[in-house]
């Protein structure tokens, strides 16, 4: 099968794929548990609010839930599928010349289910935090970032607001290290669903904590401060990494929660030259601009030094 055969079967595979999970909603559907889940945390927002004052439509709440879908179902739809497809089977292709047939290094068959599920979940979480790091302090990559640190109000779509160039920076990390154990499809849909849970409360307006196991689970009184506004001098490009544990920050010392956050200004220094829309904001990392995050205003006294802590 030549590579334009492959691109024209990853379109109308998915096509096809997208709209039977639009039209056939069942317990293993992306689709109905992204929505489900959204109205949960939600509802969460509504009855259990942790800044009381914040709107419950609150700033870009209608942005922040396009971008859920475009990042989720439309991106794919447009050109990631076609173009994933492509790249693994030039990538297999290349593998072939040299007589490697697969990448699987680690066979795990032999474990238990619920092993394999969570070595997929705590591996694909550690390199999606050192992902996140590099996001962080490659200029160029924080270019992207900052689409998603231009968030000025915390909600759970925020959880998914970032630009596509994201997706496959973190996707092609990732690939090689998870093809090496052999993981599935099956297996990732469960562990993106518990991932897609932790995200959405990260992000959600919630006074949530997990008393001690915010020591090994993101939450949002920790993630509120890896959207500060102004980093504290010392840590120039930002704090708390984590996805969706927060053990990785503890062990490797980028853990930062002076107090419990609930009010500190998040957003970027330069927010007044982000896009208000959604065109805007893909093309703003293309923009002539400052490089890095590095020249970010660090300001340690615009932070809060007062409050409860958690």
């Amino acid at each position: 099968m030549d590579y334009l055969d492959i691109i024209g079967n990853a379109y109308s595979g998915y096509f096809n794929y997208l709209t039977s999970e639009i039209l056939n909603p069942s317990w293993h559907n992306y689709f109905y548990w992204l929505i489900g889940l959204s109205l949960l945390a939600w509802m969460l927002e509504v009855v259990w609010p942790w800044r009381e004052k914040q709107a419950l439509i609150r700033k870009d709440f209608w942005l922040d839930v396009f971008y859920m879908f475009f990042n989720f179902f439309l991106f794919s739809l447009i050109v990631y599928n076609a173009l994933s497809e492509v790249a693994v089977n030039a990538f297999n292709d290349f593998l072939g010349l040299f007589g490697v047939e697969n990448l699987i290094a680690i066979e795990i068959n032999s474990w238990p289910v619920w092993a394999q599920l969570l070595l997929l979940f705590i591996l694909v979480d550690f390199i999606q935090w050192n992902v996140h790091r590099l996001l962080h302090r490659v200029p160029w990559l924080w270019n992207f970032h900052k689409v998603h640190h231009s968030v000025e109000e915390m909600g759970f779509a925020a959880h998914l607001r970032f630009h596509w160039m994201e997706t496959i920076v973190y996707k092609t990390i990732q690939y090689i290290p998870v093809a090496m154990i052999g993981f599935g499809l099956d297996d990732f849909f469960l562990v993106h669903i518990v991932a897609l849970t932790i995200g959405h409360l990260n992000h959600s307006n919630i006074p949530l904590s997990y008393g001690p196991f915010k020591y090994i689970l993101n939450n949002p009184k920790m993630h509120i401060w890896h959207h500060l506004k102004y980093m504290p001098k010392e840590r120039p490009y930002g704090m708390n990494y984590g996805l969706s544990l927060s053990i990785w920050d503890y062990l490797f010392g980028t853990a930062y929660v002076p107090n419990n956050g609930r009010d500190i200004e998040i957003g970027i220094p330069e927010q007044d030259q982000v896009p208000p829309g959604f065109i805007g904001q893909m093309f703003m990392p293309f923009k002539k601009h400052d490089s890095g995050q590095v020249s970010q205003e660090t300001i340690f006294e615009k932070i809060p030094k007062k409050g409860n802590s958690i």
